[in-house]
């Protein structure tokens, strides 16, 4: 019997150590490959503008090229837009019509035209003393039985009628010497406004025909060629603001322990020989329902959303350009 309980103990012996064995590697798995950190990985982006113009043209001429630094104000690029140039030459036409009658109307009616009526009515008051001499004639004769009623009644029209010449000839002198009424010359005001409006407006049109740079950065693509037509609107080139540049991580719920916003995070560039860097988050977003989640409901446990986490270098990193690689440090 005691035989037998000793081979029994002699075979289980090495059973036992098997499996201590086993669950031994078992457990260090778990707390080490099961337990392994992740790798929070982002991309560095930059704030960029498009340049492009309100009119439609050709390309006549581009001064830069893809990866030139350039300041605000310089000039990038050169439009050909003959439509715009004919609608300078009118507009500048009209302006000038509209001064013209403006100037006509305040200045008044010309003295030529002041002492033609004059004129006009020194002879209409002429003819007014000969018909009233002639009439006062007629009338006397008329009294003493020589002349007929009817020589009288026509001395009375012609009076009658140098009279009515006289005051319209009057009323026209007036007219010239008082000039164009108030109405008027605040018509002729409105007019030479509007066509100056016209001419700015142009002018607007006109400047866009030369497309500046409207802030510091480094040309990142250029779209057209010179020669090809481009419509109102469209892109002719990205500029990159250099200065603006900033991290994006896609970070998963369970990863953000130390992601809060303003915290400082020490990370590296790959790119830049593994070269350590220091980035505050200033932006923490969820990426909606659109976004990868992790189903963890299988185990009991709950959805893990990811988020989009922003930071930007704590001081300027040379070198530091974007699409590149940045990794959080475990």
């Amino acid at each position: 019997m005691a035989k037998n309980k000793s081979e029994l103990a002699l075979i289980l012996r090495p059973i036992i150590f098997i499996i201590l064995v086993v669950v031994i590697v078992g457990l260090i798995g778990y707390f080490t490959l099961g337990r392994e950190s992740e790798t929070i990985q982002g991309q560095v982006e930059v704030n960029e503008y498009r340049v492009s113009s309100k009119v439609p043209g050709r390309i006549l001429a581009v001064y830069v090229e893809e990866g030139q630094k350039v300041k605000a104000g310089d000039t990038l690029v050169r439009l050909d837009a003959p439509e715009v140039s004919a609608k300078m030459t009118q507009a500048q036409s009209a302006e000038q019509a509209a001064q013209a009658l403006s100037d006509k109307a305040r200045k008044g009616t010309r003295q030529e035209q002041i002492q033609g009526a004059l004129e006009m009515w020194k002879k209409a008051q002429a003819g007014v003393a000969i018909a009233e001499k002639t009439y006062q004639r007629v009338k006397n004769l008329h009294d003493e039985g020589v002349v007929p009623a009817q020589k009288l009644d026509e001395a009375t029209a012609q009076r009658d009628a140098a009279v009515a010449t006289e005051q319209a000839a009057k009323s026209q002198y007036q007219m010239a010497v008082n000039g164009a009424q108030r109405e008027d010359k605040l018509a002729a005001q409105a007019q030479v406004a509007r066509a100056r409006g016209a001419v700015n407006e142009v002018s607007s049109y006109m400047r866009e025909t030369l497309l500046t740079a409207s802030a510091d950065g480094e040309v990142s693509e250029i779209f057209p060629k010179v020669g090809e037509l481009v419509g109102t609107g469209a892109p002719i080139m990205n500029v990159s603001m250099m200065d603006d540049l900033w991290v994006t991580f896609n970070v998963r719920e369970d990863l953000l322990k130390g992601l809060k916003m303003g915290a400082e995070v020490e990370a590296f560039v790959p790119a830049l020989e593994n070269k350590e860097i220091r980035l505050k988050v200033y932006n923490l977003k969820d990426q909606g329902s659109y976004a990868v989640w992790k189903a963890t409901k299988s185990t009991g446990q709950f959805d893990l959303k990811t988020f989009e986490v922003k930071a930007r270098p704590t001081q300027a990193v040379d070198g530091l350009r974007p699409g590149m690689t940045v990794v959080i440090k475990g």
